[in-house]
C-alpha cells in the first residue's frame, strides 16, 4: 500500500477513535469537517481539537477554548446565570482610553490566573487554546506559530507571527464597554485585572474581533451561531465577577442566545 495513504487511513481510524495521535494533529480541527468544501462558519458546527470546554465548566477561564452550549439542560443552567447579571443605561466613554486599564498584556495584574508566571498576556492565551505551539528559539513563552480553532468562525486558523493580527485576544466585554458601566469609577489595579483575566479573553479571528469593536451581544454576535449561548455565558461570567452591569438589551440579547 502506498505509505501516503496508509498514513492516511492511521489519522482517519484516530480521529474516528478520538485518540489524540500527535502525528494527525494537523487534521485535527480542519475548516471542513464534513468534507462538503463549505467552511464550518456561519451557521455550521463549531470545529473542535476535542479540548475545548463548556463555559459552564471553565468558570475562571484558565481552561481552552469555548465550546458550544447544546443541551437543553445546559441552556437553562446557562439561562439561570445570565438572570443574575445586573442591568443599567451605557454611560458616556468620556476619558476613556486604553492605558486607563494598563499596560497592554502586561505580567504584573494583580489577582488573575497567568499573572506573574513571566509570560505576557498575550502569549499565555495563544498557550492556552493554540494547538501545535512553536517558540521563539531559546524562549518557553514567545509563540510563533500555533493552529487556533476559532470558536467566534469555526474555522482552522494558521497563525505566524508575522502575520500576528489574523489572531486577536478579544475582551469578552470590551474595556470601553467596562468604563462606560462602571469601570471608569474602579482602582486601576481593578481596571488592569479585567483587561488581562483569562476569563474576559479569547484568541480569535482578527476580523471579526475588528468587526465587534466595543459593541455588547445586541449590537454584535460571534458569525458562528452555534456559539453564542456559550459567548453570552462568558460575558455574564465575567460581569457578575466583576460586579459589572450591562444594558437591558444586551441582557436580553443574551437570554436569547441559551434560548430564553
Amino acid at each position: 500500500m502506498d505509505r501516503r495513504i496508509s498514513g492516511s487511513l492511521a489519522c482517519a481510524v484516530a480521529l474516528i477513535a478520538a485518540v489524540g495521535v500527535a502525528g494527525c494533529k494537523d487534521t485535527i480541527g480542519v475548516a471542513d469537517p464534513t468534507g462538503s468544501g463549505q467552511s464550518a462558519g456561519g451557521n455550521g458546527p463549531v470545529v473542535s481539537n476535542g479540548r475545548a470546554v463548556s463555559p459552564l465548566d471553565n468558570p475562571d477561564g484558565t481552561k481552552d477554548g469555548l465550546k458550544a452550549i447544546t443541551s437543553s439542560s445546559d441552556e437553562a443552567k446557562a439561562r439561570a446565570l445570565i438572570q443574575k447579571v445586573a442591568t443599567k443605561g451605557r454611560g458616556p466613554k468620556t476619558g476613556y482610553s486604553r492605558d486607563q486599564f494598563g499596560q497592554a498584556w502586561m505580567d504584573s495584574a494583580n489577582g488573575v490566573p497567568f499573572a506573574h508566571n513571566g509570560c505576557d498576556t498575550r502569549n499565555d492565551l495563544l498557550k492556552r487554546d493554540g494547538l501545535d505551539l512553536h517558540y521563539r528559539s531559546g524562549s518557553d513563552c514567545v509563540l510563533v506559530s500555533l493552529t487556533l480553532d476559532d470558536p467566534y468562525t469555526g474555522k482552522a486558523i494558521h497563525w505566524t507571527k508575522s502575520k500576528a493580527t489574523t489572531i486577536q485576544i478579544d475582551h469578552v466585554m470590551p474595556l470601553s464597554y467596562d468604563w462606560q458601566m462602571g469601570a471608569a469609577h474602579w482602582s486601576k489595579d481593578k481596571r488592569e485585572q479585567i483587561a488581562n483575566d483569562p476569563l474576559n479573553l479569547i484568541p480569535v479571528d482578527g476580523p471579526s474581533n475588528g468587526a465587534k469593536s466595543d459593541s455588547g451581544p445586541a449590537s454584535w454576535l460571534p458569525p458562528n451561531k452555534q456559539i453564542r449561548c456559550s459567548y453570552a455565558v462568558r460575558i455574564a461570567q465575567v460581569s457578575l465577577k466583576y460586579a459589572l452591569p450591562v444594558t437591558t438589551a444586551d441582557k436580553q440579547a443574551m437570554l436569547a442566545q441559551c434560548g430564553g
